[in-house]
Formats: C-alpha cells, structure tokens, sequence
C-alpha cells in the first residue's frame, strides 16, 4: 500500500527556553498522536502516516508550531526541516527506526541530500516523474513562503491549519478578527489552502 513517511529535526532547538521546548514537544506530540512516530537524538523524528493525503497539511502543522514560539524579532525562529517519502509500505510496521520499507528509504534518503537552505521535500518514487515534478514545486513554493513567515503569522496559520476558523483563531490568539486577517493574507494562506487539494490530487496519481 502507498503510504507516507517524515523525517524531520528541530531548527535552532538550542534557542528555547527549557518552557519553551516542552511547549513544542507538547503540541508536537499532541498533533503527531493519531500517527505512529518516534523522536530520536533529542530533536529528531520520524512519522508514519497510512493515508499519504493527510501527510502535507500534518507536516505544516508541525513547522507552524515550532515557528510560533519565537517571542520576538530578534529571536530565531525555530521550525521544522523535514522530508516527506511516499511510497510502498507493507504493515505493520514495528520499528521506525528500522523500518526499510520504500517510504522509509525515500524519505531518509531525500532528507540526507536536503541543503542547508532547505526545510521541506516531498518525493515519490522514481516511476511517477511528472508527479515528483508537481511535488517538488509544491514543496518548493510552500518553503519559499513559510521561511519568510513572522511568529504573528505563523501563529494564525497555525490555528487555521488545525481547522479553525479565524473567528475561533482571533479569540484563542487573543487578537482582533481584523490583526488574525492581516496575518493571514500577509502569510500566504489562500495560496497554501488552495494548495492543500492539490497536493491530495497529485498523491491520488501515484502508482507502484
């Protein structure tokens, strides 16, 4: 069956405060815990995910709250460098970290060759050329805008990502509906929610 995989670290872990680091390992666990996943090296991970299509929208979760927690512009933002493999996975898988299913290879492999610049990949295997093609610009385009994102924005993005709407986000932010709008179109997120489908449309034309 075609699954997904994530790789991933924390980016400038070492610039939280100890709260703020059991913050993130918090809401990490807490939007990783309907999947199988296991941390590794302190600020390492990799996720499991059966239906690929929810793979993109789980990861940008996870970058967002770990680029929320910067407290101000002087602060680094920390996030999320990760890799998504989709491909062939045969369960149960056991083991992550010994898992070598295709899904797993791909995914470890393409986040071994990432650049330093880099923070998102997505790749399939070497069959589906022209949807490796249209993942990679999804990736690349979803990279260009969330490295460019503030802590406000990403704040709002978040809250979104998980389903609210920017009523609901404006009251949990504790932010006027307007400052959560300014926010989010600031941040790109009509272009991020149009692409969301796209991506489930791209994933639906894999083949093993």
């Amino acid at each position: 069956m075609i699954s997904a995989v994530i790789t991933a670290d924390i980016v400038a872990s070492t610039s939280l405060s100890r709260i703020q680091l059991k913050i993130l390992m918090k809401n990490l666990s807490m939007i990783l815990a309907p999947y199988q996943h296991e941390f590794f090296r302190g600020d390492s991970f990799q996720v499991y995910i059966k239906s690929p299509g929810e793979a993109l929208l789980l990861l940008l979760q996870m970058r967002t709250a770990a680029m929320k927690l910067a407290q101000d512009s002087s602060m680094p933002l920390t996030d999320v460098r990760a890799c998504l493999g989709i491909g062939a996975v045969k369960p149960p898988v056991k083991t992550l970290k010994t898992a070598s299913d295709e899904a797993f290879v791909l995914s470890g492999r393409a986040f071994d060759k990432m650049s330093a610049e880099q923070r998102l990949g997505i790749t399939g295997n070497e069959k589906n050329i022209e949807v490796n093609l249209g993942l990679k610009l999804i990736a690349g385009f979803i990279d260009y805008v969330f490295q460019r994102l503030t802590s406000k924005q990403a704040a709002v993005v978040f809250e979104l990502l998980m389903g609210r709407t920017q009523v609901e986000a404006a009251r949990r932010l504790k932010k006027s509906q307007a400052t959560v709008h300014k926010h989010a179109q600031s941040a790109g997120w009509p272009e991020i929610e149009k692409l969301l489908p796209d991506y489930q449309t791209l994933i639906s034309l894999l083949v093993l």
